[in-house]
């Protein structure tokens, strides 16, 4: 899962963006709402955390044209703004949550798994499919009630493809969950992950679409 950052302060940027790390999270950071703008045009997200302080456009703005756009993924604002004016202008223009600095990180992290939950039509906070039963808040995965430690991008494969599950994800698709600007992405990372994921867990989990990608079966409700 990614998530674009758009945050002006480098200080609090950083910070921020390690927290969303820590939590499974592929991030994306920029600075102003020009580039956070052209971000959401060339790349996917599963949801942003936007301040509304911004320079060159800003945030209130951002919110504006993503949602005239059609943008439907969902948007956390994170600002200074505490007046109930603020928070009510805020969601009113299309935002799905709002908190206010300063916060903890810990619930900031718990906000974005509540949201990327509901925008996958999941209201239970673990994810089950027939035996396996993955906890995105404790980052834990059982098998048959058995623990599975797993790596974090092991744990973000399973976590995207449970997510997706029914629908062929390429390979191209994973990486972009796994990985930020800037980090190096060996060529057969995805393939690695997904051996140690069938092995830890079974082989018959992840099916291979040859020439397509990768998916988990939807499992009958």
């Amino acid at each position: 899962m990614k998530i674009l950052l758009v945050e002006d302060d480098k200080l609090l940027g950083d910070g921020i963006a390690v927290g969303i790390g820590q939590a499974g999270l592929a991030v994306d950071w920029v600075q102003d709402g020009q580039q956070a703008e052209t971000a959401l045009a060339l790349g996917s997200y599963d949801a942003v955390v936007l301040d509304l302080g911004l320079p060159q456009l800003s945030g209130m703005e951002l919110l504006r044209r993503a949602r005239a756009r059609g943008e439907t993924l969902p948007i956390l604002i994170l600002t200074a703004r505490d007046a109930v004016a603020d928070r009510v202008a805020g969601l009113d223009a299309g935002a799905d949550d709002y908190l206010v600095k300063p916060f903890d990180l810990t619930e900031l992290q718990a906000r974005l798994r509540a949201l990327l939950r509901r925008s996958k039509g999941s209201a239970d906070p673990v994810i089950s499919h027939g035996e396996l039963r993955v906890d995105p808040a404790g980052h834990s995965v059982s098998l048959s009630n058995k623990s599975v430690a797993l790596s974090a991008r092991e744990f973000a494969i399973l976590h995207t493809l449970l997510l997706n599950a029914g629908r062929v994800m390429s390979k191209a698709q994973i990486e972009e969950q796994l990985y930020g600007w800037g980090d190096e992405i060996e060529s057969n990372a995805v393939e690695v992950f997904i051996h140690h994921l069938r092995r830890k867990l079974y082989p018959e989990l992840i099916r291979t679409i040859r020439g397509v990608g990768y998916m988990i079966e939807k499992v009958a409700s």
